[in-house]
């Protein structure tokens, strides 16, 4: 019987002979002159799986390379492999923590190691000979039992703690020469497609940057985010307060009926910090400023439950918050500007009247009266229908809208009118040490739960539309966090196990056979380590409450 075999490859619209037991990587390594590119991963009838996936069936595969998605996550996982063998060698007994994103890298820790720039140039010295060395990510599938069993010979306590709480009976794990570890999604074939990197000092630890997205041969700059990687600081003091700094005490927690107290405090800790921007913006008031409150973030952030429960604050500080919303300001359709798929772009920066909106504002703050304007979606035009405003000596306006942060949006106000807030779910929580959860992630299945539960959207349409939204925040919002007076963190340590079962439910409908199905499957597998947790003990006040129901607040 012969074991001749056809797969699929969609990048080249043919079908391509191969043999039983042959890896992604063979095939790839075949048809290396008609790709075009070195791929990194695949996608497996829907499905991202790394090169040294054996095939034993027909499949339909796409090869990506490292600027998909899919592939830079890859690249990411596969440079803090490296990193973690580079710190086995030169910081033997030591423990690396690779604990979340930030200045366009990910920060990492080195337990009991004092981290220096000579120890820095040290270890990417090292992390270069390795991928010099082009060394295998060997991928492997046993018993969990016997998993664990090697995890903890190399001290790896926090993976053996998640799989004791995860409950699967096989693991896979990757070797790199005799060191092994985990990663929640494939890794490269080898070291030696890791063509740039960087590593440097970062405050106490280190900052691992990938490769520049602009231009993927050199590696990306880092940038100053001193008071977004302070919000990061405060959040992972406060979990290691507590005890829950990763899914498995997150889990151990949950097992041992302590749900209710981890809901109690994290939201403690959401009033406590909008309570205390609610004091700053009514002391900078009291002398003068502060009359604009500008609220921005990114998508499902949970901007609109905090200008909310800021109002609510504010209200007991005597003063007098309104609101109005950056959508009415927008230009009439035909003068909206496009992106670049001839799409209107209703995120741009200039599809608001800006010249009107400064005018409102500057008219307000002075105790003139003005008529607000109100925007039409369907018919995409602005109108005025006699909704008058005026601000007095006690009124705080809050404005919430994406380009919040942006200088250009309050051009001809003066700044010492303005308070800026800057919102999103900056996630501390670690799967383990070497997983960190992505802020992104935490974002987007808010978003498709929000979508399917408010908005009639399915899964499929959320995860289509998010790169377009992940580009507009890129573009619009990115660049100007570190403008904000405030940041809030809106995430809740708890969240992604009370999701748990509202995005499997929605992540399950996804089919097997549209290309969603990849980003649909990957959510599906990062849910699968967390317990789920019951949203009975959540308060109707909670910013949670906006994307699951059952809120307090009005939307």
């Amino acid at each position: 019987m012969s074991n001749q075999l056809k797969v699929y490859i969609d990048n080249l619209g043919r079908y391509v002979d191969f043999t039983g037991g042959e890896t992604l990587l063979d095939i790839s390594r075949r048809v290396a002159d008609e790709l075009g590119f070195t791929p990194i991963c695949a996608h497996v009838n829907n499905k991202t799986e790394g090169l040294r996936f054996p095939l034993f069936a027909p499949k339909k595969v796409e090869f990506l390379d490292v600027t998909s998605s899919s592939g830079h996550r890859a690249y990411v996982r596969s440079l803090c492999m490296t990193l973690y063998h580079a710190v086995s060698e030169l910081c033997p007994g030591s423990h690396l923590s690779v604990e979340h994103s930030v200045s366009r890298g990910h920060y990492c820790r080195i337990s009991d190691v004092k981290v220096t720039p000579g120890l820095v140039d040290r270890l990417k010295a090292h992390m270069q000979e390795l991928i010099d060395r082009d060394i295998p990510f060997m991928p492997h599938e046993r018993l969990t039992s016997d998993v664990k069993k090697l995890f903890g010979e190399e001290g790896l306590d926090d993976k053996v703690l998640l799989l004791d709480t995860v409950h699967q009976l096989y693991t896979t794990y990757y070797t790199m020469d005799r060191l092994n570890d985990s990663y929640y999604g494939a890794l490269a074939p080898s070291t030696g497609i890791l063509k740039a990197f960087d590593l440097q000092p970062y405050h106490d630890g280190l900052l691992l940057l990938a490769f520049d997205p602009a231009d993927p041969s050199r590696p990306a700059r880092s940038v100053s985010q001193t008071k977004m990687f302070r919000a990061f600081t405060d959040h992972l003091a406060f979990n290691r307060v507590i005890g829950v700094k990763n899914v498995g005490e997150l889990n151990r927690a949950v097992e041992s009926g302590n749900s209710a107290d981890l809901i109690n405090v994290a939201e403690a800790l959401h009033d406590k910090k909008i309570s205390s921007i609610a004091d700053e913006i009514a002391a900078r008031h009291a002398v003068g400023g502060a009359r604009i409150v500008l609220i921005a973030g990114p998508s499902s952030s949970g901007k609109t439950t905090t200008t909310k429960r800021l109002a609510t604050y504010l209200t007991t500080n005597l003063l007098k918050p309104i609101m109005i919303s950056l959508d009415d300001y927008f230009v009439d359709r035909h003068l909206t500007p496009r992106d670049e798929t001839g799409d209107y772009d209703y995120e741009s920066l200039y599809a608001l009247d800006l010249e009107l909106f400064n005018r409102h504002l500057n008219a307000l703050t002075r105790g003139e009266e003005v008529e607000i304007p109100r925007y039409n979606f369907e018919t995409g035009t602005r109108s005025f229908k006699g909704n008058r405003l005026r601000m007095d000596d006690n009124t705080v306006l809050l404005i919430e809208g994406i380009h919040g942060l942006n200088p250009e949006l309050t051009a001809d106000v003066p700044e010492s009118m303005k308070y800026r807030v800057y919102v999103s779910a900056l996630t501390t929580l670690s799967i383990d040490d070497h997983n960190w959860v992505p802020t992104t992630d935490n974002r987007l299945l808010r978003r498709i739960i929000r979508d399917h539960k408010y908005r009639g959207t399915s899964a499929i349409e959320t995860l289509r539309r998010w790169p377009s939204v992940r580009r507009g925040e890129e573009r619009w919002i990115f660049p100007y966090q570190e403008n904000a007076d405030a940041m809030f963190n809106s995430s809740l340590l708890f969240e992604l196990g009370v999701m748990k079962e509202y995005g499997e439910e929605i992540l399950r409908r996804v089919p097997h056979d549209v290309p969603e199905y990849a980003e649909a499957y990957r959510l599906l597998k990062f849910l699968s380590y967390f317990a789920p947790i019951s949203d009975n003990a959540i308060p109707p006040t909670s910013l949670l409450r906006e994307f699951l129901g059952g809120s307090s607040f009005k939307y």
